[in-house]
């Protein structure tokens, strides 16, 4: 069988985030404390503190920026606008050392746009994606595919992402975006049941297998549905992973928040680039871990993500930073 070419392909939208910081708002959490609300007054004028522009992000974006940064080869295979923020993202792509060869561009619609409002270190994100005509190019062999929210126009990649699945081997992480879960576990199962890694948080999971608080039940249930590891972050309060035999958690490791866009795409990198590596799943979940807790303490999904030394150094200071059998 032919040598793969790339360590990891991922496929996915990119979009250009502009970060607004505000400090004129006011958070308000019920007695529960399980429920925030960002209260603006209607029709005024809040003053922005800060703005910053990030290109070339997205969940599938942040994973190929982040799987380069951990040294493997990594591609990308997304449909930009043809406009300037669209240029600028294929370009900022190029200099993380990103493979552009199956990077298209969309002649007759703009790039995808987010504003994120960044208050105390949580944000609020208004997302606008472009309708897109997904279908695979003819792509290289990968160790890895990475699948990960897309919008709507990309239901003719649920016959094509097992199909490639399955003729090159690949293993595949998958991460659905909103469009995705919406569909339902129904519509999902023929990818379900080719995944190697499924990574949801716990709205998520539940979204897909209904309400139980249960956290051991959520992951049965995942791991029912096909994938080989399931794993569900649970923000603040963690993260857990099962591979069907048994069930870890990991607590978060301790960081100064800036601010959260990202956290989830990068233990994603952190935890199937440990994989690719060779590592097992609690160490997998280490890496995820402590990637996310780097990207937290900047503004956007990317700036924080480490290289493969700066991580190995890290855990190799933190050797009690450790899963726990659950």
């Amino acid at each position: 069988m032919a040598e793969a070419k790339f360590d990891i392909i991922s496929i996915g939208d990119t979009t250009l985030d502009m970060f607004l910081e505000i400090d004129e708002a006011t958070a308000v959490c019920n007695i529960d404390k399980e429920a925030c609300v960002l209260c603006i007054n209607y029709a005024d004028k809040v003053p922005v503190t800060k703005v910053t522009k990030v290109p070339a992000v997205g969940n599938a974006a942040n994973n190929a920026v982040g799987s380069a940064r951990l040294g493997l080869k990594a591609a990308l295979y997304t449909i930009l606008g043809d406009d300037s923020p669209g240029q600028e993202a294929f370009e900022k792509l190029k200099s993380e050392g990103v493979a552009t060869d199956y990077i298209q561009f969309d002649k007759n619609k703009g790039t995808n746009y987010s504003a994120v409002i960044n208050f105390k270190g949580e944000r609020t994100i208004l997302v606008f994606h472009e309708h897109r005509e997904y279908s695979l190019p003819k792509l290289d062999k990968s160790r890895w595919i990475y699948f990960s929210s897309l919008a709507a126009g990309h239901e003719r990649l649920h016959a094509q992402i097992p199909a490639l699945v399955k003729e090159t081997k690949a293993k595949l992480g998958f991460n659905p975006g909103t469009f995705q879960l919406k569909e339902g576990v129904e519509k999902l199962r023929p990818i379900l049941t080719v995944t190697e890694v499924l990574l949801v948080n716990r709205e998520e999971a539940q979204r897909l297998v209904g309400k139980s608080k249960d956290i051991k039940k959520l992951l049965t249930d995942l791991k029912k549905e096909g994938p080989e590891i399931v794993v569900i972050s649970d923000g603040p309060k963690g993260s857990y992973a099962f591979d069907g035999k048994t069930a870890y958690f990991l607590d978060i490791f301790d960081a100064p928040i800036v601010e959260r866009t990202g956290s989830g795409d990068s233990f994603s990198t952190g935890f199937i680039g440990a994989l690719t590596y060779g590592h097992n799943m609690a160490e997998a979940m280490r890496w995820g871990t402590v990637n996310a807790a780097f990207v937290i303490q900047h503004i956007g999904a990317q700036k924080g993500l480490l290289t493969k030394e700066k991580l190995e150094e890290v855990l190799s200071q933190n050797p009690k930073f450790q899963p726990k059998k659950i």
